[in-house]
């Protein structure tokens, strides 16, 4: 499977913010996007997301075959909000994703212990520190399957020690042949491509 992006261009409130940017990432590789705020690395993200259109160039998905026809079919998104309910609890919430988006690698349980949340998956949502929230957005990642992960700032609000668990479910989800595009400020011990944006 090849994520491949030709000359895209994009635009914030009508404004244009990124041209002619040019990727190419295989099954197992991970690309990082850094460069200053309003750079256009979110709205990078979703274009590539299918939530914005591209104003300009193609992003194709290639060998994803019918189940995954598109790279907006074959995502999973991870923004700025963490796209949970506050009032349903940390398991809920999961289970929602799972059976909406279909099943994933790892349990509802399994996911929590890989984001070290273990034992408050009871709790609801809202009763959860910042990285906690942060973190159980991260686990929404693994109960359901998805090949190509984006992830805007995904160590928002996360310790030193969450950052490593964070690394090694990027780690662990390219050697089952994922793909990750990840925009960020911090260093996320992510091999592979650098794209490097410039401001407007």
């Amino acid at each position: 499977m090849r994520l491949v992006a030709e000359n895209l261009a994009g635009e914030r409130g009508g404004e244009p913010v990124f041209s002619a940017i040019g990727f190419a990432l295989a099954s197992g590789q991970g690309l990082t996007v850094t460069g200053a705020n309003g750079a256009g690395k979110s709205t990078l993200l979703r274009v590539l997301a299918g939530l914005l259109p591209a104003t300009a160039g193609t992003i194709r998905l290639e060998g994803g075959g019918d189940e995954w026809p598109t790279a907006r079919a074959a995502c999973h998104y991870l923004g700025h909000q963490n796209g949970m309910k506050t009032a349903l609890t940390v398991k809920e919430n999961l289970g929602f994703w799972r059976d909406f988006n279909g099943p994933g690698r790892k349990t509802v349980d399994e996911a929590l212990a890989a984001v070290g949340l273990a034992g408050l998956g009871h709790l609801p949502f809202g009763y959860l520190s910042t990285g906690q929230r942060r973190r159980a957005a991260i686990a929404r990642l693994l109960v359901s399957h998805r090949p190509l992960w984006l992830l805007d700032e995904p160590t928002s609000g996360l310790d030193a020690a969450s950052e490593g668990r964070l690394a090694r479910v990027m780690v662990a989800h390219l050697a089952d042949g994922g793909m990750i595009v990840a925009a960020t400020h911090q260093p996320l011990g992510l091999a592979g491509q650098e794209l490097r944006m410039g401001g407007k």
